[in-house]
């Protein structure tokens, strides 16, 4: 272990696992430490189930019908990647992949009328769903084609939209979706937590969905941590100390 290095890292966290990597592939010398006896800091998951109630101090141990504890991956923060975004590409140009696991998720689900349905995100997902009637799928349709076409940059593409004075609401109403609908568009595809989406400019809720659905190629739309904690790949902060670009200390590598 040196004495001096450029940059000390706390906790070994996605952002601070990206940090070091930029400085370190950019030649600088980095002290990346934790105190925790895992990987991830406060967005970690937690396996096996075993330490996740003794984090918790829950009493006694998990139920047989729960299975091996090592099954479980339980997430303290959720949270997802755009396969497609910027953020993706990030730890790859800082060879992050070398010491994180990035896994694909399955897909995207809503509990309605007491079944689980998948969140359609492609033309073709939007005619087979059984989420919707025959007319709301038809509508769901044309507006991810809308979405599918729509560039910020080219008004051919608005269709009588002005995207930052247009609120969300209203373009929804254009497309004739419904209350369902308009839900888990909001929410799953666009990822909005509350409703104030609908009265903003629709500019950036259109983006958010189009990504969505770009993520598609190849890929599920999100990526999230196996044992860190997740949108679609999941970064497994079960890490293993990367050659020579970055000193872990204080428990922070095995």
């Amino acid at each position: 272990m040196n004495e001096e290095y450029d940059m000390i890292v706390l906790g070994t966290g996605l952002t601070e696992c990206i940090l070091s990597g930029i400085m370190s592939v950019n030649g600088k010398k980095v002290l990346h430490m934790d105190q925790n006896p895992y990987y991830g800091g406060e967005s970690a998951s937690i396996t096996p189930l075993e330490d996740l109630h003794k984090r918790f101090k829950i009493p006694g141990s998990p139920p047989s019908s729960m299975g091996r504890g090592r099954d479980w991956n339980v997430d303290l923060i959720p949270k997802f990647l755009m396969a497609n975004s910027h953020l993706v590409k990030m730890p790859l140009y800082t060879e992050v992949p070398r010491f994180l696991d990035f896994k694909v998720t399955e897909g995207s689900f809503v509990y309605k009328g007491g079944k689980i349905y998948k969140v359609p995100s492609t033309e073709a997902e939007a005619l087979a769903s059984s989420l919707m009637g025959l007319f709301e799928k038809r509508h769901f349709r044309k507006f991810l084609v809308y979405v599918a076409n729509f560039d910020e940059n080219d008004a051919r593409t608005f269709e009588g939209v002005d995207p930052k004075k247009t609120a969300m609401r209203d373009v929804y109403k254009k497309f004739d979706l419904g209350q369902d609908v308009i839900d888990f568009t909001g929410h799953v595809l666009a990822l909005y937590r509350t409703d104030d989406y609908l009265d903003q400019p629709c500019c950036e809720t259109i983006n958010r969905i189009k990504l969505y659905s770009e993520s598609l190629t190849g890929l599920e739309p999100r990526c999230s941590d196996v044992r860190a904690g997740a949108s679609k790949w999941d970064l497994n902060h079960q890490m293993k100390c990367p050659p020579s670009i970055t000193h872990f200390s204080n428990r922070a590598c095995t």
